[in-house]
């Protein structure tokens, strides 16, 4: 749970802000640091990052503040050998610095984390080789990521995603020859973008669908004899992208968008 800081009672009354202040002597001394504008106790993020910018050099010595802000603000700027411990932090904004800062290879920690941003940035990072895992993620979000991420031969396994986002983001990257599995999947938006990119065989199959738009992108990719039907369609777009491919008598791209 995120503590907040009191303000100090010396600011309150009036008094010396700084009194106290480990960098009184030195850095507020030599000009270097300023409680109204650079200062890595104010209360204001924008004064913290200033600070630590200015002097990643203090960074570590923040890394176990009571201040969840100060922490992974700290955390953005410290050695990165320094904040391994910080995977573990009970602050979720720490963590999520952690994630973007730690080589991939010290990742697995953050795997189960509880917060989805979190393993969201794990999955963006993580060696695609090791996505697995997360493929069965119960946020869906983390689950579209590894979809954009997985290589090829893995991606078939998320063909089957309960979740319409997922299944869209495989329908983009799965090879023409392997969209069979989604040519007649539930939702219309799975299947316009598979009939988008569809081999002529399976485009072929997708020209009775449902679904008006999905018809009109079958018709694009299509056998142009199998077209021929359509000039009927129910749909002025539809018949109308069936005139043009036989008028001009289009053959069916090679190669899958």
């Amino acid at each position: 749970m995120r503590t907040e800081r009191q303000p100090r009672a010396a600011a309150v009354s009036g008094a010396d802000p700084c009194a106290g202040c480990r960098h009184a002597g030195t850095l507020l001394a030599a000009g270097d640091c300023d409680p109204q504008d650079v200062c890595a106790a104010a209360h204001s993020g924008r004064r913290m990052d200033r600070f630590f910018r200015q002097h990643p050099d203090q960074a570590e010595a923040y890394l176990g503040d009571d201040h969840w802000e100060r922490r992974a603000i700290a955390a953005r700027h410290a050695p990165l050998d320094s904040i391994v411990a910080l995977t573990e932090d009970s602050d979720e904004v720490v963590r999520r610095v952690v994630a973007t800062r730690l080589p991939p290879e010290q990742l697995e920690a953050l795997m189960q984390d509880p917060d989805r941003e979190v393993r969201i940035s794990v999955a963006q990072r993580l060696d695609p080789e090791l996505l697995m895992p997360l493929a069965r993620d119960p946020d869906y979000m983390v689950r579209v990521v590894v979809a954009r991420r997985l290589p090829h031969g893995k991606l078939p396994k998320l063909a089957a995603d309960p979740e319409r986002e997922v299944r869209k983001t495989v329908a983009h990257r799965l090879p023409a020859f392997a969209l069979g599995r989604l040519l007649f999947d539930h939702e219309a938006e799975v299947r316009r973008i598979v009939a988008s990119r569809a081999l002529a065989a399976d485009a072929e199959r997708m020209l009775e669908d449902e679904d008006w738009l999905v018809r009109l992108a079958a018709v694009e990719r299509a056998p142009v004899a199998a077209v021929r039907r359509h000039l009927d369609d129910p749909e002025a777009e539809v018949r109308q992208a069936a005139w043009q491919r036989l008028q001009h008598g289009h053959g069916h791209p090679e190669r899958a968008n």
